[in-house]
């Protein structure tokens, strides 16, 4: 499942995982989190060596809720839990330059990858379905107008007690989306084959059943095929 930020993903994707018994994996904590490292280093976001570099030496794992906090998972990095550090708004500024380095993806999509092959995963990103799984058997691309994902971010911001406005986050949410869309290497767009779920307009419940619906006809087309 791909698509911008605050469209959705992460908040759906744990709920059809859920649903189907999967394994959810949002990959995008794994370049929050080698954000987050570089600047509790003092490592320049701009220093792309550095930061490569800190993304092959950073053990980041990705864990079943270990806090009752409303967490979807544990994030950990070399063993400190930075669940919610990755969320703050200088993280929030850093990750589309660093998620853009060739040598930060190269560190990262090989983890993806491997944890992908092993199959019953629901897996968010915003390459998965064009880079990291072409051949995934189920591609969603969900998408939501910036004025939408603008707000519920700052609703997200807000209960977690961060001070920001509607307007500064609807700017990096723009900025952000500009920055994804024309990258050199592996850039935000839907795969050719991918299913677009715009869900400006739907409740979450809503959406979850819609991409439910898509997986069950693959299955179905699935097992049709394979008779």
């Amino acid at each position: 499942m791909d698509g911008p930020a605050a469209s959705g993903k992460s908040t759906v994707g744990a709920r059809v995982a859920a649903r189907l018994g999967y394994l959810y994996f949002d990959t995008g904590v794994m370049y929050r989190a080698v954000t987050w490292a570089a600047l509790d280093r003092d490592i320049p976001i701009e220093d792309e060596a550095a930061v490569t570099d800190l993304a092959f030496r950073l053990r980041i794992e990705v864990l079943p809720p270990t806090v009752a906090d409303g967490r979807q998972y544990t994030v950990l990095a070399d063993g400190q839990d930075i669940t919610w550090a990755i969320r703050q708004p200088e993280v929030d500024r850093g990750v589309s330059p660093v998620s853009a380095y060739a040598g930060v993806r190269e560190a990262l999509v090989a983890q993806q990858r491997r944890i992908g092959q092993e199959g019953g995963v629901v897996m968010v990103g915003r390459d998965i379905g064009t880079v990291v799984f072409p051949e995934a058997e189920v591609k969603i691309y969900l998408d939501a107008s910036p004025e939408e994902r603008a707000r519920r971010r700052h609703r997200e911001m807000l209960a977690r007690g961060q001070e920001a406005s509607y307007e500064e986050v609807l700017a990096d949410l723009k900025r952000r989306d500009g920055l994804d869309s024309s990258r050199a290497i592996a850039p935000l767009r839907p795969a050719p084959d991918a299913v677009i779920v715009d869900s400006t307009s739907l409740t979450i419940e809503e959406v979850v059943a819609r991409v439910l619906e898509i997986v069950q006809k693959a299955l179905e087309a699935a097992c049709c095929y394979g008779a």
